[in-house]
């Protein structure tokens, strides 16, 4: 369970300004597309990530943005970017929203015709999630919570953000693991209770007074969504 502190009492007036985060999944990659396994891999968008990316980026035109966080990868930077457009704000990268690493599972094929065998340990990431072991050089669950949930516990306490709306680029496990954080859904063995974001999926989070709630959450701006691929 996060717990949030609020540092400061609230003023006589009532409580802080609201904090608006846009927490967004990058666009479609060759990977994706393929089934394979990212993770810290530095895959960037592909024809149709990009396309999906100013499809959103249309869709956000209207929605002003004060601050701009992504995770390091080509993949978040090029979706941060392509929807940020011509605004005239810093992007920050984020080493905490970086996808989970998977160590030598990475490069891996987990589904469909060309499936790797060398896949199947992988496979207890998404079926059996409780007792998935990471590879070499892999991180766990565990980890991955506990970086996004600093991010988090960070955005909550920044006051100076209060009013502000405030773009994060990221990736499917640490999306999940984001708003896992938010609903208090924090066994490992019920990481995957709620759906994989799919690729340029919106979740829209207000912090208010310290306190973090999901607004509306796998916003499409495109016409055809793509199929939810698992692979990260």
């Amino acid at each position: 369970m996060i717990n949030i502190v609020v540092c400061e009492l609230a003023g006589e007036n009532g409580g802080r300004e609201m904090t608006r985060l846009y927490i967004v999944r990058h666009g479609e990659t060759d990977w994706n597309k393929k089934r394979r396994v990212q993770g810290h891999s530095d895959i960037p968008l592909n024809e149709y990530g990009i396309h999906l990316a100013k499809e959103t980026a249309e869709g956000l035109k209207d929605t002003k943005f004060d601050a701009a966080y992504t995770s390091p990868l080509k993949r978040a930077r090029q979706t941060a970017q392509i929807i940020l457009g011509e605004r005239k704000i810093p992007l920050y990268e984020e080493e905490r929203v970086k996808e989970m690493g998977f160590g030598e599972y990475e490069g891996l094929c987990c589904a469909g015709q060309n499936k790797d065998e060398k896949s199947e340990e992988f496979q207890k990431f998404f079926g059996d999630t409780a007792n998935f072991i990471p590879a070499r050089h892999g991180e766990t669950i565990e980890q991955v919570n506990k970086r996004t949930e600093d991010f988090l516990k960070e955005m909550c306490a920044r006051k100076d953000l209060e009013g502000k709306n405030v773009l994060v680029s990221t990736h499917g496990a640490a999306m999940t693991s984001l708003l896992n954080h938010i609903r208090n859904n924090t066994k490992t063995a019920d990481f995957w209770k709620y759906e994989v974001p799919p690729n340029c999926a919106v979740t829209i989070v207000e912090i208010t007074d310290g306190v973090p709630k999901i607004i509306k959450e796998g916003i499409i701006y495109y016409k055809e969504p793509v199929k939810k691929w698992k692979a990260v």
